[in-house]
Protein backbone atom coordinates (compact mmCIF):
# COMPACT_ATOMS: atom_id res chain seq x y z
CA UNK A 1 0.00 0.00 0.00
CA UNK A 2 2.74 2.26 1.11
CA UNK A 3 4.65 1.38 -2.36
CA UNK A 4 1.52 2.65 -4.42
CA UNK A 5 0.95 5.78 -2.55
CA UNK A 6 4.93 6.79 -3.51
CA UNK A 7 4.04 5.92 -7.03
CA UNK A 8 1.12 7.81 -7.23
CA UNK A 9 2.87 10.88 -5.48
CA UNK A 10 5.49 10.57 -8.15
CA UNK A 11 3.72 10.30 -10.99
CA UNK A 12 1.35 13.50 -9.72
CA UNK A 13 4.76 15.69 -9.26
CA UNK A 14 5.33 14.64 -12.70
CA UNK A 15 1.69 16.32 -13.44
CA UNK A 16 2.60 19.14 -11.86
CA UNK A 17 5.60 19.87 -13.31
CA UNK A 18 4.18 19.36 -16.91
CA UNK A 19 1.43 22.23 -15.87
CA UNK A 20 3.60 24.43 -14.92
CA UNK A 21 6.18 23.91 -18.58
CA UNK A 22 2.04 24.37 -19.80
CA UNK A 23 1.40 27.30 -18.45
CA UNK A 24 4.59 28.88 -19.44
CA UNK A 25 4.08 28.07 -22.87
CA UNK A 26 0.51 28.77 -23.04
CA UNK A 27 1.54 32.40 -21.71
CA UNK A 28 4.29 32.27 -24.13
CA UNK A 29 1.96 31.72 -26.94
CA UNK A 30 -0.62 34.34 -25.73
CA UNK A 31 2.26 37.22 -26.17
CA UNK A 32 2.93 35.94 -29.57
CA UNK A 33 -1.27 36.25 -29.93
CA UNK A 34 -1.18 39.99 -28.60
CA UNK A 35 1.32 40.78 -31.33
CA UNK A 36 -0.97 39.32 -33.88
CA UNK A 37 -3.91 41.62 -32.58
CA UNK A 38 -1.31 44.62 -32.69
CA UNK A 39 -0.94 43.88 -36.33
CA UNK A 40 -3.91 43.31 -37.32
CA UNK A 41 -5.18 46.19 -35.89
CA UNK A 42 -2.69 48.36 -37.76
CA UNK A 43 -3.52 46.23 -41.15
CA UNK A 44 -7.06 46.12 -41.31
CA UNK A 45 -6.88 42.55 -41.15
CA UNK A 46 -10.30 40.63 -40.04
CA UNK A 47 -9.66 39.20 -36.48
CA UNK A 48 -11.39 36.13 -36.97
CA UNK A 49 -9.41 33.82 -39.33
CA UNK A 50 -11.88 30.75 -40.18
CA UNK A 51 -9.42 29.40 -42.55
CA UNK A 52 -6.49 29.76 -40.06
CA UNK A 53 -9.07 27.98 -37.45
CA UNK A 54 -9.81 25.41 -39.76
CA UNK A 55 -5.37 24.76 -40.51
CA UNK A 56 -4.88 24.98 -36.59
CA UNK A 57 -6.91 22.34 -35.73
CA UNK A 58 -6.27 20.25 -38.85
CA UNK A 59 -2.66 20.51 -37.88
CA UNK A 60 -3.38 19.53 -34.10
CA UNK A 61 -4.97 16.90 -35.19
CA UNK A 62 -2.25 14.87 -37.84
CA UNK A 63 0.26 15.92 -34.89
CA UNK A 64 -1.26 14.07 -32.21
CA UNK A 65 -0.30 10.42 -31.67
CA UNK A 66 -2.39 9.63 -28.69
CA UNK A 67 -3.67 8.52 -25.51
CA UNK A 68 -5.24 11.61 -25.69
CA UNK A 69 -8.24 11.17 -28.16
CA UNK A 70 -8.04 14.45 -30.87
CA UNK A 71 -11.83 15.36 -29.86
CA UNK A 72 -10.38 16.35 -26.46
CA UNK A 73 -7.33 18.25 -27.74
CA UNK A 74 -9.79 19.85 -30.17
CA UNK A 75 -11.89 20.86 -27.40
CA UNK A 76 -8.63 22.24 -25.78
CA UNK A 77 -7.35 24.05 -28.60
CA UNK A 78 -10.96 25.53 -29.18
CA UNK A 79 -10.79 27.06 -25.73
CA UNK A 80 -7.42 28.27 -26.60
CA UNK A 81 -8.59 30.55 -29.73
CA UNK A 82 -11.25 31.84 -27.90
CA UNK A 83 -9.13 33.21 -25.15
CA UNK A 84 -6.78 34.05 -28.23
CA UNK A 85 -9.81 36.17 -29.79
CA UNK A 86 -10.31 37.91 -25.89
CA UNK A 87 -6.55 38.91 -26.44
CA UNK A 88 -6.83 40.17 -29.89
CA UNK A 89 -10.11 41.89 -29.95
CA UNK A 90 -12.68 40.94 -27.96
CA UNK A 91 -15.94 39.72 -30.12
CA UNK A 92 -19.62 39.55 -30.04
CA UNK A 93 -21.50 37.21 -31.27
CA UNK A 94 -25.32 36.88 -31.98
CA UNK A 95 -27.05 33.76 -31.36
CA UNK A 96 -31.07 33.08 -31.46
CA UNK A 97 -31.92 33.43 -27.75
CA UNK A 98 -32.22 33.20 -25.32
CA UNK A 99 -29.58 31.80 -23.05
CA UNK A 100 -29.56 28.31 -23.36
CA UNK A 101 -30.55 27.84 -26.68
CA UNK A 102 -29.39 24.96 -29.53
CA UNK A 103 -28.42 28.00 -31.14
CA UNK A 104 -26.56 29.07 -27.96
CA UNK A 105 -25.15 25.88 -27.63
CA UNK A 106 -23.93 25.92 -31.49
CA UNK A 107 -22.34 29.08 -30.51
CA UNK A 108 -20.28 28.26 -27.76
CA UNK A 109 -19.27 24.79 -29.35
CA UNK A 110 -18.03 26.94 -32.38
CA UNK A 111 -16.16 30.45 -30.70
CA UNK A 112 -15.31 28.78 -26.68
CA UNK A 113 -15.99 30.97 -23.41
CA UNK A 114 -14.51 33.89 -24.23
CA UNK A 115 -16.53 35.55 -26.53
CA UNK A 116 -19.44 37.88 -25.70
CA UNK A 117 -22.26 36.58 -26.68
CA UNK A 118 -25.47 38.77 -27.48
CA UNK A 119 -29.04 36.88 -27.64
CA UNK A 120 -31.67 37.82 -30.39
CA UNK A 121 -35.25 37.15 -29.98
CA UNK A 122 -35.55 36.46 -33.76
CA UNK A 123 -32.58 35.34 -36.92
CA UNK A 124 -33.32 38.87 -38.79
CA UNK A 125 -32.60 40.57 -35.72
CA UNK A 126 -28.99 38.62 -35.97
CA UNK A 127 -28.47 39.55 -39.78
CA UNK A 128 -29.03 43.27 -39.08
CA UNK A 129 -26.56 43.95 -36.23
CA UNK A 130 -24.34 42.05 -38.41
CA UNK A 131 -25.32 44.19 -41.28
CA UNK A 132 -24.61 47.23 -39.07
CA UNK A 133 -21.35 45.90 -37.68
CA UNK A 134 -22.67 46.14 -34.58
CA UNK A 135 -22.07 42.66 -33.82
CA UNK A 136 -19.32 41.16 -35.38
CA UNK A 137 -20.28 37.69 -36.25
CA UNK A 138 -24.08 35.70 -36.07
CA UNK A 139 -24.08 32.41 -35.67
CA UNK A 140 -27.87 31.06 -36.87
CA UNK A 141 -29.52 27.71 -38.08
CA UNK A 142 -29.97 26.60 -41.40
CA UNK A 143 -31.18 23.29 -41.83
CA UNK A 144 -31.99 20.66 -39.39
CA UNK A 145 -31.88 16.86 -40.53
CA UNK A 146 -35.10 15.91 -39.31
CA UNK A 147 -37.32 19.23 -40.07
CA UNK A 148 -35.56 20.79 -42.99
CA UNK A 149 -34.86 24.14 -44.08
CA UNK A 150 -34.51 27.00 -41.32
CA UNK A 151 -36.95 29.74 -43.98
CA UNK A 152 -36.47 32.57 -41.46
CA UNK A 153 -32.50 32.25 -42.30
CA UNK A 154 -33.07 32.22 -46.13
CA UNK A 155 -35.42 34.90 -46.20
CA UNK A 156 -33.15 37.05 -44.10
CA UNK A 157 -30.39 36.36 -46.95
CA UNK A 158 -32.60 37.99 -49.56
CA UNK A 159 -33.25 41.52 -47.45
CA UNK A 160 -29.55 41.65 -46.25
CA UNK A 161 -26.76 41.77 -47.36
CA UNK A 162 -23.90 39.78 -44.79
CA UNK A 163 -21.62 37.04 -46.24
CA UNK A 164 -21.08 33.03 -45.20
CA UNK A 165 -17.81 32.57 -43.41
CA UNK A 166 -18.21 29.26 -41.85
CA UNK A 167 -20.45 26.42 -40.84
CA UNK A 168 -20.93 24.41 -37.56
CA UNK A 169 -22.96 21.21 -37.51
CA UNK A 170 -24.37 19.89 -33.85
CA UNK A 171 -25.85 16.67 -32.77
CA UNK A 172 -29.53 17.63 -31.21
CA UNK A 173 -29.81 15.78 -28.18
CA UNK A 174 -33.41 16.60 -26.31
CA UNK A 175 -33.32 15.69 -22.86
CA UNK A 176 -36.44 15.84 -19.91
CA UNK A 177 -35.52 18.32 -17.42
CA UNK A 178 -37.49 18.99 -14.19
CA UNK A 179 -36.67 19.39 -10.46
CA UNK A 180 -39.10 16.37 -9.75
CA UNK A 181 -39.29 12.67 -10.26
CA UNK A 182 -40.53 11.54 -13.85
CA UNK A 183 -43.86 10.01 -12.82
CA UNK A 184 -44.59 13.57 -10.76
CA UNK A 185 -44.36 15.22 -14.17
CA UNK A 186 -47.52 16.93 -14.98
CA UNK A 187 -46.94 19.52 -17.88
CA UNK A 188 -44.03 19.07 -20.35
CA UNK A 189 -43.13 22.41 -21.96
CA UNK A 190 -41.04 22.89 -24.90
CA UNK A 191 -41.06 24.10 -29.08
CA UNK A 192 -43.53 22.67 -30.93
CA UNK A 193 -40.47 21.43 -33.20
CA UNK A 194 -39.07 19.52 -30.12
CA UNK A 195 -42.09 17.79 -29.32
CA UNK A 196 -42.56 16.69 -33.24
CA UNK A 197 -38.80 15.25 -32.54
CA UNK A 198 -39.59 13.44 -29.50
CA UNK A 199 -43.11 12.59 -30.70
CA UNK A 200 -42.46 8.42 -30.27
CA UNK A 201 -40.89 8.84 -26.94
CA UNK A 202 -43.59 10.98 -25.43
CA UNK A 203 -46.30 8.55 -26.83
CA UNK A 204 -45.02 5.00 -24.81
CA UNK A 205 -43.34 7.72 -21.99
CA UNK A 206 -45.56 10.19 -21.47
CA UNK A 207 -48.67 9.25 -22.26
CA UNK A 208 -50.70 11.00 -20.17
CA UNK A 209 -48.97 14.47 -19.65
CA UNK A 210 -50.00 17.42 -20.89
CA UNK A 211 -47.50 19.29 -23.59
CA UNK A 212 -47.48 23.34 -23.50
CA UNK A 213 -45.67 24.76 -26.77
CA UNK A 214 -43.47 27.54 -25.68
CA UNK A 215 -41.47 30.03 -28.07
CA UNK A 216 -38.05 28.23 -27.42
CA UNK A 217 -36.63 25.16 -25.74
CA UNK A 218 -35.27 27.79 -23.11
CA UNK A 219 -38.13 29.27 -22.22
CA UNK A 220 -39.50 26.15 -21.43
CA UNK A 221 -36.33 25.35 -19.08
CA UNK A 222 -37.18 28.99 -17.30
CA UNK A 223 -40.95 28.11 -16.84
CA UNK A 224 -40.02 24.30 -15.83
CA UNK A 225 -37.60 25.28 -13.53
CA UNK A 226 -40.47 27.88 -11.60
CA UNK A 227 -42.46 24.97 -11.37
CA UNK A 228 -42.44 21.89 -9.01
CA UNK A 229 -44.22 19.38 -11.18
CA UNK A 230 -42.95 20.60 -14.54
CA UNK A 231 -40.60 19.51 -17.01
CA UNK A 232 -38.97 21.18 -20.09
CA UNK A 233 -37.57 19.42 -23.09
CA UNK A 234 -34.18 20.96 -23.77
CA UNK A 235 -30.44 20.77 -23.96
CA UNK A 236 -27.81 20.15 -21.23
CA UNK A 237 -27.02 23.66 -21.64
CA UNK A 238 -30.09 24.85 -20.36
CA UNK A 239 -30.45 22.38 -17.54
CA UNK A 240 -27.31 23.99 -16.55
CA UNK A 241 -28.27 27.65 -17.03
CA UNK A 242 -31.67 27.38 -15.28
CA UNK A 243 -30.84 24.82 -12.55
CA UNK A 244 -32.45 22.03 -13.48
CA UNK A 245 -32.00 18.26 -13.23
CA UNK A 246 -31.83 16.09 -16.52
CA UNK A 247 -34.50 13.30 -15.80
CA UNK A 248 -33.73 11.19 -18.63
CA UNK A 249 -31.68 11.88 -21.78
CA UNK A 250 -31.65 11.52 -25.57
CA UNK A 251 -35.36 10.76 -26.06
CA UNK A 252 -35.40 12.17 -29.35
CA UNK A 253 -36.73 9.75 -31.78
CA UNK A 254 -33.99 10.00 -34.45
CA UNK A 255 -30.58 9.47 -33.06
CA UNK A 256 -28.96 11.03 -36.07
CA UNK A 257 -30.82 14.63 -35.06
CA UNK A 258 -28.56 17.35 -36.05
CA UNK A 259 -28.64 20.97 -36.89
CA UNK A 260 -26.32 22.90 -39.14
CA UNK A 261 -25.92 26.33 -38.53
CA UNK A 262 -24.07 29.20 -40.65
CA UNK A 263 -21.86 31.81 -38.97
CA UNK A 264 -22.65 35.20 -41.14
CA UNK A 265 -20.04 38.22 -40.95
CA UNK A 266 -19.10 41.41 -42.90
CA UNK A 267 -16.91 39.05 -45.35
CA UNK A 268 -15.78 35.80 -46.74
CA UNK A 269 -13.41 32.87 -45.58
CA UNK A 270 -10.27 32.59 -47.29
CA UNK A 271 -9.89 29.57 -49.24
CA UNK A 272 -8.50 26.23 -47.70
CA UNK A 273 -8.99 23.76 -50.04
CA UNK A 274 -12.01 21.64 -48.36
CA UNK A 275 -14.70 24.56 -48.88
CA UNK A 276 -18.37 24.97 -49.61
CA UNK A 277 -20.04 28.32 -51.92
CA UNK A 278 -23.67 29.11 -50.73
CA UNK A 279 -25.08 30.68 -54.19
CA UNK A 280 -28.48 32.45 -54.39
CA UNK A 281 -30.39 33.25 -57.82
CA UNK A 282 -33.01 33.76 -59.53
CA UNK A 283 -34.55 32.30 -63.09
CA UNK A 284 -36.62 33.61 -65.66
CA UNK A 285 -40.47 32.60 -65.81
CA UNK A 286 -40.03 30.03 -68.37
CA UNK A 287 -39.64 26.37 -68.80
CA UNK A 288 -35.95 25.35 -68.38
CA UNK A 289 -34.71 28.33 -66.70
CA UNK A 290 -33.61 26.07 -63.46
CA UNK A 291 -32.46 23.30 -65.64
CA UNK A 292 -29.89 25.66 -67.52
CA UNK A 293 -28.26 26.66 -64.42
CA UNK A 294 -27.88 23.47 -62.91
CA UNK A 295 -26.70 22.37 -66.65
CA UNK A 296 -24.28 25.17 -66.23
CA UNK A 297 -23.01 23.75 -62.95
CA UNK A 298 -22.49 19.87 -64.27
CA UNK A 299 -21.15 21.27 -67.27
CA UNK A 300 -18.34 22.61 -64.65
CA UNK A 301 -17.81 19.92 -62.34
CA UNK A 302 -19.72 21.82 -59.46
CA UNK A 303 -20.64 19.03 -56.96
CA UNK A 304 -24.57 21.01 -55.19
CA UNK A 305 -24.97 19.21 -51.87
CA UNK A 306 -28.10 21.13 -51.31
CA UNK A 307 -30.89 23.16 -53.13
CA UNK A 308 -33.93 24.68 -51.73
CA UNK A 309 -36.21 27.47 -52.88
CA UNK A 310 -38.25 29.97 -51.62
CA UNK A 311 -40.81 32.49 -52.79
CA UNK A 312 -39.59 35.87 -54.08
CA UNK A 313 -42.26 38.02 -52.55
CA UNK A 314 -41.48 40.05 -55.36
CA UNK A 315 -43.30 38.41 -58.27
CA UNK A 316 -46.13 35.84 -58.18
CA UNK A 317 -44.66 32.34 -58.95
CA UNK A 318 -40.79 34.08 -59.21
CA UNK A 319 -38.24 32.21 -56.67
CA UNK A 320 -35.22 32.63 -55.06
CA UNK A 321 -33.05 29.40 -55.28
CA UNK A 322 -30.49 28.42 -52.85
CA UNK A 323 -27.65 25.74 -53.52
CA UNK A 324 -24.25 24.80 -52.10
CA UNK A 325 -21.72 23.73 -53.50
CA UNK A 326 -18.51 22.14 -52.94
CA UNK A 327 -15.37 24.53 -53.10
CA UNK A 328 -14.43 27.81 -53.16
CA UNK A 329 -15.46 30.46 -55.02
CA UNK A 330 -11.84 31.29 -56.23
CA UNK A 331 -11.25 27.92 -57.40
CA UNK A 332 -11.43 28.11 -61.10
CA UNK A 333 -14.36 25.96 -62.24
CA UNK A 334 -16.59 27.39 -59.35
CA UNK A 335 -15.49 31.10 -60.76
CA UNK A 336 -16.05 30.04 -64.18
CA UNK A 337 -19.45 28.25 -63.21
CA UNK A 338 -20.81 31.29 -61.36
CA UNK A 339 -20.09 33.63 -64.40
CA UNK A 340 -21.36 31.43 -66.74
CA UNK A 341 -24.64 30.43 -64.46
CA UNK A 342 -25.31 34.77 -64.33
CA UNK A 343 -26.01 34.51 -68.23
CA UNK A 344 -29.02 32.44 -67.18
CA UNK A 345 -30.27 34.38 -64.19
CA UNK A 346 -32.20 37.40 -63.45
CA UNK A 347 -29.92 37.72 -60.52
CA UNK A 348 -27.10 35.61 -58.77
CA UNK A 349 -25.33 36.66 -55.47
CA UNK A 350 -22.69 34.71 -53.71
CA UNK A 351 -23.69 34.32 -50.37
CA UNK A 352 -20.18 33.29 -49.28
CA UNK A 353 -17.36 30.09 -49.10
CA UNK A 354 -16.13 29.00 -46.28
CA UNK A 355 -14.56 25.58 -44.69
CA UNK A 356 -16.72 22.61 -44.71
CA UNK A 357 -17.57 21.49 -41.16
CA UNK A 358 -16.52 17.94 -40.14
CA UNK A 359 -19.84 15.66 -39.34
CA UNK A 360 -20.18 15.24 -35.80
CA UNK A 361 -19.65 12.46 -33.52
CA UNK A 362 -23.06 11.44 -32.70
Amino acid sequence: MAESEDRLAALRRQIDELDEQLVELLNRRAQVVVEVGALKRTSSISYYAPDREKAVLDRIMALNKGPLPSKVLVAIWREMMSGSLLLEKPLQVGYLGPEGSYSHLAATGKFGVSVDYVPFPDIRSIFIEVSRRHCDLGVVPVENSVGGTVIDTLDAFVELQVKICAETIVPIHHNLLANCPMEQVKIIYSKPEVFAQCRNWLATQMREVQTMPVASSSRAAELAAKQPEAAAIGSALAAELYDLKIVCENIEDNPNNCTRFFVISPESAKRTGRDKTAIMFITADKPGALAGVLEVFRQYGLNLTSITSRPSRKQTWEYYFFVDAEGHQEDTNVSAAIRAAKEHCLQLLVLGSFPRAPEPLI
